[in-house]
């Protein structure tokens, strides 16, 4: 277990103490739930850097890295979802879980048939990412009846954040399709691979 996995490991373990702080009935826990979401963030980075320069990389680590992430911003996101309890906040909110759900599953689909690379990460998606952690860091901070502006700059972001998703997705979709399509004489073939 090298210092890069324990450290994505850290991330996942943070997640309950993260959901105990976001509750707890203090003005201090929004600060804090916030530092801690950031400080994943930072995790996410730092476990990827060290990694990479030290020759850590793990298919352990290659596997629980990108679910360390999902699970904590989708975490926050339900989480979030209840405080701000309108249509207006949950529409974005289910658009970049569902996405998150869908390209991880796109993204298996293709390494099993050996071409991962097809889906690798895009320049977009890394915006998308960044956009999203600040925008949930601003709306764990403050509260939404004390900080309206800091509210609405939050949505701003996490909107920007939603449409990068949706770009991205179909980004993926489109350069996974070759693969996806029904080979010759598949056509009619359901899936369970029987002719009608």
């Amino acid at each position: 277990m090298n210092l890069a996995n324990q450290i994505t490991i850290l991330r996942v373990i943070l997640i309950p103490v993260f959901i105990v702080v976001f509750y707890l009935p203090y003005g201090w826990s929004y600060p804090v739930s916030a530092a801690i979401f950031a400080f994943a963030g930072i995790t996410d980075w730092l476990d990827g850097y060290i990694a990479r320069k030290y020759d850590q990389s793990t298919p352990f680590g290659a596997f629980l890295d990108p679910v360390a992430d999902k699970l904590m911003v989708a975490v926050a996101l339900v989480l979030l979802v209840e405080v701000h309890a309108s249509p207006w906040f949950a529409i974005p909110a289910a658009v970049i879980i569902c996405r998150e759900i869908l390209v991880s599953a796109l993204r298996e689909w293709m390494a099993e048939i050996g071409q991962r690379s097809n889906v690798a990460v895009s320049y977009i998606g890394k915006v998308k990412t960044v956009l999203q952690i600040i925008s949930i860091i601003v709306l764990l901070a403050f509260n939404k009846d004390f900080h309206v502006y800091f509210t609405y700059l939050g949505y701003i972001l996490l909107y920007v954040a939603a449409i990068l998703t949706l770009w991205s997705m179909f980004i993926y979709l489109r350069a996974a399709w070759p693969s996806l399509k029904p080979m010759a004489g598949e056509e009619d073939k359901d899936d369970s691979g029987l002719e009608p």
